[in-house]
């Protein structure tokens, strides 16, 4: 059986063999890697384990602290910064389950747009072909995953900045409840938005990591049966616009979920989805609290260049007076209620994560209508489980030719029970795939 060393050397290796041209890695800790590799190694052969990440080899996003170093973010103001004093709280917490913390991945500078580029470090190419966007924010943590440089990669979700890149790589990815997984040590976004989670080829294995991210122990995801789960499909303003493959794909997708016995029945949401778009039409809540982290250069400029798509935003949200942040935040508050209260007539809902597959990185390049055309899309249906405080995974949908992703949605707090519907989702997919 090959030990976890082996299977270090093959990725560090592949990795050596690009390093003129390495896009989806910030940082590499090759001799920390192996360290822990060879520590998972002998605990193996002595019959011990920490438990389902031991051994695992994991990428984290570039926002998340490591004791002794700068925290980059994506971006070149960073470079400067003062070293973290200690590891982010996840980092210290998969350590201590034995993961191997292979580096940190490339993103989209401060964790802002969903396009995956990035102007500084370059911008990954899509897993499945390089030509194409990645998805962001957590760009580099999709591609490791769908590439097989990481077995499971960390990132952080505002408006989807997991799900986004998962779907558009073709594997799974996991945004849990906010504040379920400590933030400390993360570079912010959005103190109110920011959810921290996993990217992985699996349910099981995007479980164990938010496990012990969450602080809990581990488990095995129990069975459900998927007879008698009520699905909602918010049917409306989340399907406009959506490419005739990824529609066919999840019509496929929904019929398979019927046919083992789920009631499928199309919840309307598009009269919330309107009310929260009113509240926040002067700026987001992810801007106005970007705005705030940001603050400080806004107010002098940038002493270094920032990719116009992240200050631009920013910058208009500075200018927005303080009742504007208080009163959508107030809003939100009701709707995040009032949409609790809708979603307890289903189990989960089911939608595509994403209308598109992924694009041209050239075409968007080229054509600035084309790009916030594209970026409004990517974002459109996954921001709603932020903004209504929910929880919600993308698995990848068989038979396309281009990756894209079915997105299952559960009310906040029902974090365990959405992975177990989703492993069992994911079985019935898996059972058709070649």
């Amino acid at each position: 059986m090959q030990s976890i060393r082996d299977r270090l050397e093959i990725i560090l290796s592949r990795l050596a063999n690009r390093a003129a041209d390495e896009k989806v890695y910030a940082k590499l800790y090759t001799d920390a890697a192996r360290a822990a590799a060879d520590a998972s190694d002998a605990r193996k052969r002595a019959g011990v384990t920490f438990g389902p990440l031991d051994g695992t080899i994991v990428s984290i996003k570039d926002l998340f602290d490591v004791a002794g170093e700068a925290t980059m973010a994506g971006s070149l103001m960073l470079r400067t910064a003062a070293p973290a004093l200690h590891d982010a709280a996840i980092v210290s917490r998969l350590r201590q389950a034995g993961a191997v913390i292979i580096g940190k991945t490339n993103m989209t500078e401060f964790a802002f747009t969903a396009i995956g580029d990035n102007m500084h470090y370059g911008t990954p190419g899509n897993a499945v072909d390089a030509r194409r966007i990645p998805g962001g924010s957590s760009s580099g943590a999709g591609v490791s995953v769908g590439e097989g440089t990481s077995e499971i990669s960390i990132g952080s979700d505002t408006g989807g900045s997991i799900r986004i890149p998962a779907a558009l790589n073709g594997v799974v990815g996991f945004k849990p409840t906010a504040r379920r997984v400590p933030l400390t040590g993360a570079f912010p976004l959005s103190v109110t938005l920011d959810s921290i989670g996993p990217l992985a080829r699996t349910v099981s294995q995007c479980a164990a990591a938010d496990a012990v991210m969450a602080g809990e122990v581990p488990s095995e995801l129990a069975a459900i049966q998927l007879a008698g789960l009520r699905v909602g499909v918010p049917r409306g303003v989340l399907f406009g616009d959506t490419e005739d493959r990824v529609s066919a794909a999840f019509e496929l997708c929904l019929g398979k979920i019927e046919q083992a016995g789920a009631r499928i029945a199309d919840l309307s949401i598009d009269d919330m989805i309107a009310e929260l778009r009113a509240a926040t039409k002067r700026g987001s809540i992810a801007a106005m609290e970007g705005a705030e982290v940001h603050a400080d250069w806004l107010a002098t400029g940038a002493s270094v260049p920032v990719d116009p798509h992240v200050s631009g935003p920013l910058s208009r949200a500075a200018l927005l007076p303080v009742p504007v942040y208080v009163r959508a935040l107030r809003r939100r508050a009701t709707l995040v209620a009032a949409m609790d209260e809708r979603l307890a007539s289903v189990d989960v809902l089911a939608l595509p994560t994403t209308p598109v597959t992924a694009p041209a990185i050239a075409s968007l390049a080229e054509d600035a209508e084309l790009r916030n055309r594209i970026e409004g899309l990517l974002l459109r249906n996954t921001q709603i489980a932020n903004q209504f405080d929910l929880c919600a995974i993308s698995l990848p949908m068989p038979d396309t030719a281009m990756p894209a992703g079915l997105m299952l949605v559960a009310r906040s707090g029902h974090d365990r029970y959405l992975l177990r519907v989703a492993a069992e989702v994911e079985r019935l997919l898996d059972a058709d795939r070649p």
